[in-house]
């Protein structure tokens, strides 16, 4: 999926749309996301200048989309949306910087009347930037 298939599923716009790309959809069991991390960014203006860092909150936010789409890639819930109800032992083991490409995994591990669970992972260049467990509501 580019990001113009992604915004027929997510309802994020910029700047808060922050996956450039789906890799792999495994329907109802995971899904892999892509974001090129830029200098030209709107936070980095703000978050450590002069030394860039991504913060948490963005690299979860971007992993919470990806689990959004793993969700929504089930029939029963095409046009819904997913909304981030809950994080689990999430960890930040690597700072992202400008020029980084994040590549985030959510597989979900529990579905059940609506509500979901997935793991998810941040990744730049093989190594966990973030990790953690999120749980997400169907809504209409």
């Amino acid at each position: 999926m580019n990001n113009i298939d992604i915004q027929k599923v997510l309802p994020h716009r910029y700047p808060f749309l922050l996956v450039d790309k789906i890799l792999e959809i495994e329907t109802g069991k995971k899904a892999v996301g892509l974001k090129n991390v830029t200098i030209n960014e709107p936070f980095f203006q703000g978050h450590f200048p002069g030394t860039p860092i991504m913060p948490g909150v963005l690299i979860v936010e971007a992993m919470a989309q990806v689990g959004g789409i793993a969700i929504l890639s089930m029939e029963e819930y095409k046009g819904k949306l997913a909304v981030l109800t809950g994080i689990e032992r999430m960890k930040f083991r690597k700072q992202v910087v400008p020029g980084d490409t994040l590549i985030m995994e959510a597989e979900l591990i529990a579905f059940k009347m609506g509500i979901g669970k997935a793991k998810v992972c941040a990744k730049v260049e093989g190594k966990i930037a973030a990790e953690g467990e999120m749980m997400f509501a169907i809504v209409k």
